[in-house]
């Protein structure tokens, strides 16, 4: 799954670790799914929707 989080996360100048964080995952986790190797679980992508406010459909693109 393509992901725009390291984009958004420059944006803020969060590092992984600011962003996992806030969010309550280990920095690898999001180092896993900047690289789209890990998608994550439903209630990780929509804790990372609300805090960078964008709906799931922004951030994450299903390409089968």
């Amino acid at each position: 799954m393509k992901n725009s989080i390291r984009i958004l996360r420059a944006e803020k100048n969060w590092t992984q670790e600011d962003l996992a964080g806030a969010i309550g995952v280990s920095r690898q986790t999001i180092n896993a799914i900047e690289k789209e190797k890990f998608d994550p679980s439903l209630p990780t992508a929509f804790r990372i929707s609300r805090l960078f406010g964008k709906p799931i459909e922004d951030i994450f693109r299903f390409e089968g």
